[in-house]
C-alpha cells in the first residue's frame, strides 16, 4: 500500500471529491427548507451526504486491497450481481414503475448500478485471457452474453434506460479489436430504428434496394467475380428489421418511452403532458443566462416546477443558479476526468486493468452524455444520473467502486 499510496492519481480524486462535493450544493438547492442540512440524514442532501462518507469508507477499503483480488475474484463478484438482479423479482421493492430496487428499512438499493462494476470486471477478465479471441465466433458469444444478460435481466424490471449504458462495453471491445463492421452494424440499427419512426417504411425500404442494387453492380465493374447473394442477405434482413421496428416501438418500450421519444423526434409538442420535465428543465437551463441567478434563487428550483430535479434533472439547477459559466464548468470537469483517466489507461501494460479503464471511461461518458442531453432537450428522458452529481446512494456510491478500483489497478500496475 505504501508505495501505491504515492502513485494515486490525486488529480482524479480531486475532480471526483470536487463534483461531489458540487453534487451535494445542488442537491441541497433543489430541497431547501428551514430543516436543510448535510446531518439531517431524513432529506435528500443528508442521505446523499451520509452515502459519501460510505463511498470514502469503501474507497479505502478498495485502495488497501491487493490488486489481483479484482481480476481473480471478478467473476464470483459478477454471478453475485445477477443472482441479485434476479433476486429483484422475488424480493424487490416497485417504485416509479419499476422494480429496481432492495429496501433494508429507509435504505434502498438499486443491484443494476453495481452490476455496472461487476460487468466491467467480467469483461475486463474475459478480455485479458489468453486464450480469448475476438476473431472467433465462440468468444464473441462468451464475451456479448456477459454484456448482454445483465442488459436483458434489467430491461425486464423494466429499466431500459440503465440497460441502455450497458451498451458502452461494447466500444471497448472495437478498442481491443473488434472488427469495425460490428460497429457500423450497431449505428446501422440505431441510424435505421430513428429512420423507421420519423419516415414511411416503403421509402426507406425502396431505398435501401435502390442503394444496395447500385454498390452491387458498381462493386461487379471493379470485380466480376463479385457474388450477388451477401447483398440480398443484407437486402432482406435490413428489410426486415426495418419493417419490424413499429412492433418493436409499441411492445418492448413502455408508454412514457414511446412518449418522449416521439416528443424528441417532433412527433408531438405536449409541454404540460409527458413532455413537463423536458421543457421546465430547458426553461431553468435557459433563464440562468451566463452567470446565473445565485445560490438558493433559482426560481424554477425554488418553485419546484422541475419534477425530479434533484435526480435526473440536476444539470438544470446548475444550469439556472449558476448559470453558462457554472455548467461549462461542469462538463468541463467531466471531459477532463474521462480524458484524464484515458490517457492513464492508454499507458497501462496489464489488458485487465486497460480494458477495466476503457469500461470506465466508457459508462462515465454515456452517463455524463445522455443526462445533460435529457436536461436540453436533445435525447429522451430515461432515468440515467449525472455521475457523482445527481441524488442517488446506490449511483454515488457503484460509481465511486468503479473509479477507485481504477485508482487501485493504476497506482499498482500490474506486469510492470
Amino acid at each position: 500500500m505504501n508505495k501505491s499510496f504515492y502513485r494515486l492519481d490525486w488529480i482524479i480524486i480531486a475532480l471526483y471529491i470536487a463534483l461531489v462535493g458540487y453534487g451535494l450544493i445542488n442537491i441541497y438547492s433543489t430541497n431547501y427548507n428551514e430543516n436543510s442540512s448535510l446531518f439531517n440524514f431524513g432529506i435528500p442532501v443528508g442521505k446523499q451526504f451520509l452515502f459519501f462518507i460510505v463511498s470514502i469508507l469503501v474507497a479505502v477499503i478498495i485502495l488497501i486491497t491487493k490488486a489481483k483480488v479484482f481480476e481473480r475474484f471478478a467473476s464470483i463478484f459478477y454471478l453475485i450481481s445477477i443472482l441479485s438482479l434476479i433476486g429483484l423479482f422475488i424480493f424487490g421493492k416497485k417504485i416509479s414503475g419499476a422494480t429496481s430496487w432492495y429496501a433494508f428499512g429507509g435504505v434502498g438499493l438499486q443491484p443494476s448500478e453495481f452490476v455496472k462494476v461487476t460487468t466491467a470486471l467480467a469483461v475486463s477478465k474475459i478480455l485479458s485471457e489468453i486464450q480469448f479471441n475476438l476473431k472467433k465466433i465462440k468468444s464473441l458469444f462468451q464475451i456479448g452474453f456477459v454484456i448482454v444478460l445483465p442488459m436483458i435481466l434489467i430491461i425486464l424490471q423494466p429499466d431500459p434506460g440503465t440497460a441502455l449504458v450497458f451498451v458502452g462495453f461494447f466500444f471497448v471491445l472495437f478498442r481491443e479489436g473488434l472488427n469495425v463492421i460490428f460497429l457500423l452494424t450497431i449505428i446501422g440499427l440505431i441510424f435505421f430504428f430513428i429512420l423507421a419512426l420519423i419516415a414511411p417504411i416503403p421509402f426507406i425500404i425502396t431505398s435501401i434496394i435502390t442503394l444496395l442494387i447500385s454498390m452491387y453492380f458498381f462493386s461487379k465493374k471493379l470485380n466480376k467475380k463479385t457474388s450477388l447473394l451477401p447483398y440480398l442477405l443484407v437486402i432482406f434482413l435490413s428489410c426486415g428489421y426495418v419493417s419490424s421496428v413499429d412492433y418493436i416501438f409499441n411492445t418492448v418500450f413502455e408508454q412514457r418511452h414511446r412518449d418522449r421519444i416521439n416528443i424528441i423526434l417532433g412527433k408531438e409538442l405536449d409541454t404540460q403532458g409527458i413532455g413537463y420535465n423536458i421543457n421546465q428543465s430547458k426553461i431553468a437551463i435557459g433563464s440562468g443566462g451566463w452567470d446565473g441567478k445565485g445560490f438558493l434563487q433559482g426560481t424554477q428550483t425554488k418553485g419546484d416546477f422541475v419534477p425530479q430535479q434533484h435526480t435526473d434533472y440536476i444539470f438544470s439547477t446548475i444550469g439556472e443558479e449558476w448559470g453558462f459559466y457554472g455548467s461549462s464548468i461542469v462538463v468541463v470537469a467531466f471531459c477532463f476526468l474521462i480524458i484524464r483517466i484515458l490517457y492513464k489507461t492508454e499507458n497501462l501494460k496489464n489488458k485487465f486493468a486497460r480494458t477495466y479503464g476503457h469500461s470506465l471511461a466508457a459508462i462515465l461518458f454515456l452517463h455524463f452524455f445522455i443526462n445533460i442531453g435529457m436536461s436540453l432537450g436533445l435525447v429522451p428522458t430515461i432515468g440515467i444520473p449525472l455521475p457523482f452529481i445527481s441524488y442517488g446512494g446506490s449511483s454515488l456510491l457503484a460509481f465511486s467502486c468503479l473509479l477507485f478500483i481504477f485508482l487501485n489497478l493504476d497506482a499498482n500496475r500490474l506486469n510492470e
